[in-house]
């Protein structure tokens, strides 16, 4: 063995550790192993993004899963990466130059704009990769991967070739999602859903054929009036039965635009008449679609007015606009009134502003293998834990609609099709692009530049960084490693992105691997904060996980985060968890502290259990330790990852500490006898030796520390590398731990009655016990150490009038109290308990009896008040008992 410092410093034994398992190669997967193949694909993140709770819960996730898969024998492969993350990364270097130059990425040029985000990824790139090494991530490193590697970007390129001449890709001009701020595209599922406090504005339009009468109107966005060439009522509304076919005047710039029939209109939204705006809102490009009516974009890329014709809205921002557009209204006496409207705005997700529904021209995916995605979820070939969020897959889909894949930036995989120079302007201004058009010979499509000596112009668009994310579960891996380690075997994610990549990686492995791309995935859970608030910076709730682990070390952040996150339910994130953490790992590191101060003979035991001398809370010990690894075991079948932390926690501060330790003390003392030494010191080494093993998942760092100051490990050997013992330590043993557990439980019962009579802290006190279990008189010693003072056996007792007494599974025990107390005193500060006590049930009582409370307190409180009453009265009941006990 080597001696254990005092102190338990978390910080200095991590480092040490983490740097010797890269020292030593221990996270490397072997992709020429027989072993059976374990292997997870992390969830790249941003390659500029920084550590957060949810990233903590996530890979502790991971890294549990395959550290206990290392445990069972298995080759392990966690293969870790990062993601280019096109629109956050471009946002952050464009903030950058705008803020340092003045400059705009156009004002640079594509070129050196992208040497300028390269020299960011460079800078702050990889922070996020050290900061999953400080939580312990076993991640094989040595195949790191990021998203716009040259290999991998040659890999998105021949998918997007591959996917264009099978006819799946193709382009046209559809209303997307645009953000105004990013200036580029977004797919249905980068747009947040908010609830806002809106304003209705209700106005009305004059009648062309009829002057001074007028059709009321209502919108949200009297901003796009400019844009508006009809308004549309619906065919059975009979209010408006006469006017349809009619012609209104709109205001401004002045135009005659036609009143129109269509089913989708809400007769009970607003005044039932919608006037319809095709360039900016999805359903009424639908029905212009289905009206041949013209399309007028007023809003310029950015949401600002694009309205000559109105030089007082022209160039406005869209917001102010919407105020102006209002007034005007007013001014010419055609705004009615305004009302308050709560609706759902799409923002989003990564800008944080409202989207705009927009015209654009795009490049568009058919998905593939949609069935073979949907059918693999629905037949639980692919198991989604929790289960709920099978049926959000399906819904999804049966919904499902092509994927805008293309994005107005200049970061990322850049679209590998090149226009004939002579031919740009025509073929861009196309009304869509698809494979047919190759016969021209004015385009081309390819992972390569074409060659054929043509002046080509290449598209300025990139793909959606999701396209190139779905690829990630193969693409990774070269031929060896994907014949050893594809298909995976677990996923662990968030749930928000079911849509966004899982889904679609299922889709991408039936289409280029044939085979489903992993066999399980996770789900995990949101964490909030005591209130129930998601966590953010805005909000000032959500803790740097590198200060936690500076405080309470790695290890405690995980096994204090891994015992609060059910499956299936939020995590309500407390720091007193973490230090509950910090203190677990100070029990251990104090527990074999004490077992090494208890013997002079520095050998580890190796886990081998001793076969002569056992008392039963030797045997019982052993046999928890083999219950614990079996239900362990049940619990990581179930992926219930907490109930697995509450167990190990369990175990070794309930049974391991404050039983079996407290049991075998008097087998420690210089008056024990040196078997009876032994015999407690090899049971302890056996028992944690395993122990450490099965907790090594959730506490890597000081797992590691301790087995190996425990001599439980060779030398030169890892615990996180040994395979757990397929051996029970004990066979049978089930009738001594059932004494073991009589003898808790007694001297449980005997330390409660001391405490009732005030003399808990006391030696001197004496225990009789009649009609007991004929094998308790081998075990009076233990009894009595753990309940704190003397235990004799007898026949038969004559106990005195109000001698404290208890029935228990040994027998029953008697306390007197001859020499213990001064019954005069005890009497009189029972009075006065007494005294107290009844005070707080007149109280309750008092306040139940108030008619007025019991009728108008919300029923919580009333019911509430009742149990207080119920256990004041319970109390008074015991302790006038006593009173009476004594005389």
């Amino acid at each position: 063995m080597s001696e254990l410092p005092k102190a338990y410093e978390p910080q200095a034994v991590e480092k040490k550790w983490y740097a010797a398992w890269l020292e030593h190669s221990c996270f490397h997967a072997d992709e020429t192993s027989e072993k059976e193949a374990y292997s997870i694909v992390i969830p790249p993140p941003n390659v500029t993004g920084i550590l957060h709770l949810g990233h903590v819960l996530n890979n502790t996730i991971q890294d549990i899963l395959c550290r206990r898969a290392r445990q069972q024998g298995k080759e392990v492969l966690w293969l870790p990466g990062t993601d280019h993350a096109g629109i956050a990364t471009q946002t952050k270097v464009e903030q950058e130059l705008r803020e340092k130059e003045g400059k705009t990425r156009r004002d640079i040029g594509r070129e050196a704009f992208l040497e300028r985000v390269w020299d960011w990824k460079e800078k702050h790139g990889g922070i996020i990769i050290q900061q999953l090494k400080r939580l312990g991530c076993s991640c094989d490193w040595d195949r790191e991967r990021f998203t716009m590697d040259d290999d991998y970007s040659a890999e998105v390129g021949r998918v997007f070739t591959e996917l264009f001449h099978e006819g799946l890709i193709y382009r046209g001009k559809r209303m997307v999602n645009w953000c105004p701020v990013s200036l580029t595209a977004l797919s249905d599922e980068e747009v947040v859903m908010q609830p806002q406090k809106s304003k209705l504005y209700y106005m009305k339009y004059e009648l062309v054929d009829s002057p001074g009468e007028f059709l009321e109107i209502s919108t949200t966005r009297p901003e796009t009036l400019m844009g508006d060439t009809a308004v549309a009522v619906n065919p059975k509304d009979e209010r408006f039965e006469h006017l349809i076919g009619k012609k209104v005047r709109r205001p401004f710039p002045a135009a005659e635009i036609e009143i129109i029939a269509d089913d989708h209109v809400d007769v009970e939204f607003g005044t039932g008449a919608l006037k319809i705006t095709p360039a900016h809102d999805k359903a009424d490009f639908e029905i212009g679609q289905r009206h041949e009516l013209e399309i007028i974009d007023v809003l310029h890329p950015d949401g600002t007015v694009n309205c000559p014709e109105c030089p007082d809205l022209d160039g406005l921002d869209r917001f102010v606009a919407r105020k102006k557009a209002a007034e005007k209204l007013e001014q010419l006496g055609l705004l009615i009134r305004v009302e308050e409207y709560d609706n759902n705005v799409g923002f989003s997700e990564r800008a944080h502003v409202p989207i705009e529904p927009r015209i654009s021209m795009q490049w568009f995916l058919k998905y593939p293998c949609v069935k073979e995605t949907a059918d693999a979820v629905a037949s639980g070939e692919i198991t989604y834990r929790p289960a709920r969020w099978a049926k959000t897959h399906a819904n999804w889909m049966e919904n499902i609609q092509d994927w805008c894949i293309s994005r107005q930036l200049w970061w990322g995989h850049q679209i590998p099709v090149w226009y004939r120079q002579e031919k740009v302007g025509e073929l861009q201004a196309a009304e869509s692009l698809d494979v047919s058009d190759l016969e021209a010979g004015d385009i081309y499509v390819g992972a390569e530049t074409p060659d054929d000596g043509g002046n080509w112009v290449r598209d300025e668009d990139v793909m959606d960084t999701w396209f190139s994310s779905w690829l990630w579960p193969f693409s990774t891996m070269d031929e060896a490693t994907r014949a050893k380690f594809y298909p995976t075997t677990d996923l662990v994610t968030g749930p928000d992105i079911i849509f966004f990549w899982v889904a679609r990686m299922i889709m991408a492995g039936y289409r280029f691997e044939q085979q489903l791309p992993f066999k399980n995935v996770f789900f995990t859970s949101i964490i909030r904060d005591l209130e129930g608030r998601k966590m953010s910076k805005s909000l000032g709730n959500s803790p740097d996980p590198i200060d936690l682990m500076d405080q309470y070390g790695a290890d405690g952040l995980r096994f204090g985060l891994m015992r609060t996150a059910p499956v299936g339910t939020d995590v309500r994130f407390d720091e007193q968890l973490v230090a509950e953490g910090r203190n677990f790992a100070n029990k251990l590191y104090n527990a074999c502290r004490f077992r090494q101060m208890a013997t002079s003979d520095a050998v580890g035991r190796h886990g081998l259990m001793p076969s002569e001398g056992l008392r039963p809370y030797h045997l019982d010990i052993a046999c928890k330790l083999d219950a614990l690894s079996s239900n362990l075991a049940k619990s990581y079948a179930d992926y219930r990852f907490n109930d697995v932390g509450q167990q190990l926690y369990d175990f070794l501060w309930s049974e391991f500490c404050d039983k079996f330790l407290e049991a075998v003390k008097g087998d420690l003392r210089d008056t024990a006898t040196a078997e009876a030494r032994e015999v407690t010191l090899a049971v302890f080494d056996a028992v944690m030796s395993r122990y450490l093993q099965l907790l090594h998942p959730y506490m890597p760092h000081i797992t590691e520390e301790l087995s190996v100051r425990m001599a439980y490990v060779a030398e030169g050997e890892f615990i996180m590398q040994k395979v757990y013992p397929a051996e029970p330590l004990v066979a049978g043993g089930a009738e001594s731990s059932s004494r073991a557990d009589a003898v808790y439980a007694t001297a449980g019962r005997m330390r409660n009655l001391k405490a009732e009579y005030n003399v808990a802290t006391r030696k001197d006190v004496k225990f009789i016990i009649i009609k007991s279990k004929s094998w308790l008189a081998e075990e009076t010693d233990v009894l009595g150490l753990l309940a704190g003072g003397d235990v004799e056996i007898l026949d038969g007792y004559d106990a005195a009038k109000g001698t404290p007494a208890a029935v228990t599974d040994v027998g029953e025990v008697y306390m007197p109290l001859e020499g213990l107390i001064d019954v005069d005193a005890e009497k009189a500060r029972l009075g006065k308990e007494i005294a107290k006590v009844e005070a707080e049930v007149k109280k309750c009582e008092g306040k139940l009896s108030n008619k007025a409370f019991v009728d108008r307190a919300p029923t919580e409180l009333v019911d509430r008040e009742k149990e207080r009453r119920d256990e004041w009265a319970q109390k008074l009941k015991q302790l006038e008992e006593m009173r009476a006990s004594l005389g």
